[in-house]
């Protein structure tokens, strides 16, 4: 070290040492766009409705739940997940009805949409962590490679969380011709992963960008962002409205429940299919991700407060992050769509559908889930489900069936 090295900035210093899966932080123009923002105040962008981003309750007390080994059991499937075997065979052939979704995973879906196929949220790395020796490891294969499943016109990202936005994958999905359609600030992290800058569609809220004859309009969610210890808010996170001349869909990425998912309903929808964020929850961080009920919630306020269209339980089953059983999210969200009467589909990964066709809706996970008893959603409270009653049944073991 030289003596011209004590004035050069500590943050100039962190920023050097800073490798390539955390990604970049926004300068420049894009910096001035962010503090333009009217979703930016105070240094930070702003959640629409007030969200604690960081755990609440004692962290010992967490510690103690999250690392029991009981605990852990329950959190991962105990055989294998049946991943659909023949999804490149199955999509082949054009949707019949222009519009059909294959869940990879967690919050990965391909939405082939009036001719155009649209990828969100990709994730084909196999942990979600900026180490490859650390990080919650994939409890499933993708179901197909990322270089067989053909040109993709849009990828769309929801935020810029490690199992939200992969560098691996985007590394790949660099080298087609692809556009990219992101939040505000996410634009720097693909800049520096290869991203060529006029394949970017970078998005505040309620801005849309048209790619190839159909509209991608980022929403508001109730989330956060951050890719280091270290969170400035500089980047945006969303949710996203995609339109084509037939047909609607919406992807909620991460978020909390919140008010606005009515004003979403009203500017874009209704929808003929959502995919809704229903996993990872927990009372620990109550306003940055959904249980199924506000899942469920969230849904029909999109579709004007009534079942419309087709639900897809997306952000479950691949990654272990959070202290709910691993099946909990599926069976809970099976439960409130069958009292709301909304049409679910629950497709093994990798599993074609159209939502305008025959729905999957076979209860696949029980074969492969560890005992799940004392669910605590069967004493939900009546608002559970908008107009429901409350749902009190006898606790369920999900692996009883087997």
């Amino acid at each position: 070290m030289t003596g011209a090295d004590y004035f050069v900035p500590f943050r100039t210093k962190l920023r050097s040492m800073r490798t390539e899966p955390f990604g970049a932080d926004p300068a420049g123009a894009r910096m001035q766009r962010i503090l333009n923002s009217p979703n930016f105040a105070d240094g930070v962008f702003q959640n629409p409705l007030g969200a604690r981003t960081r755990p609440s309750g004692s962290g010992l007390e967490f510690a103690k739940i999250y690392f029991q080994k009981e605990q852990r059991i329950r959190r991962a499937p105990a055989g294998t997940v049946p991943v659909h075997a023949t999804t490149l065979a199955d999509l082949a052939a054009p949707p019949a009805t222009g519009l059909r979704l294959t869940w990879m995973g967690h919050s990965s879906v391909l939405a082939e949409i009036d001719g155009r196929r649209v990828l969100f949220d990709p994730v084909w790395g196999e942990r979600c962590s900026p180490f490859p020796f650390a990080g919650p490891k994939r409890l499933h294969p993708v179901p197909v490679p990322l270089a067989t499943l053909g040109p993709v016109d849009v990828v769309v990202i929801s935020h810029d969380h490690y199992d939200h936005l992969d560098l691996p994958t985007i590394r790949a999905l660099a080298g087609t011709d692809t556009v990219f359609a992101v939040p505000l600030g996410v634009g720097a992290h693909l800049e520096r992963w290869g991203v060529a800058p006029d394949r970017l569609r970078e998005l505040d809220w309620n801005e849309t960008a048209k790619v190839n004859g159909i509209s991608l309009t980022a929403t508001p969610a109730r989330h956060f962002c951050g890719r280091g210890l270290r969170n400035n808010q500089h980047t945006l996170w969303a949710s996203w409205a995609v339109s084509g001349p037939e047909h609607r869909i919406y992807h909620s990425g991460d978020t909390g429940y919140f008010p606005g998912f009515r004003d979403i309903g009203a500017e874009h929808g209704p929808f003929d299919a959502t995919m809704i964020q229903i996993g990872a929850y927990s009372e620990y961080w109550p306003d940055i991700h959904m249980t199924p009920a506000e899942g469920m919630r969230a849904h029909l306020d999109l579709q004007g407060g009534r079942p419309h269209g087709v639900m897809l339980p997306i952000h479950w089953g691949t990654f272990n992050l959070a202290p709910h059983a691993w099946a909990e999210p599926a069976e809970w969200t099976k439960d409130v769509a069958e009292e709301a009467g909304q049409a679910a589909a629950f497709p093994r990964p990798g599993e074609p559908f159209e939502p305008g066709g025959t729905l999957p809706v076979d209860p696949w996970w029980r074969a492969v889930s560890a005992p799940m008893t004392a669910p605590q959603w069967r004493t939900a409270t009546p608002d559970a489900v908008p107009g429901g009653a409350p749902v009190v049944r006898q606790d369920l073991d999900v692996a009883g069936e087997r």
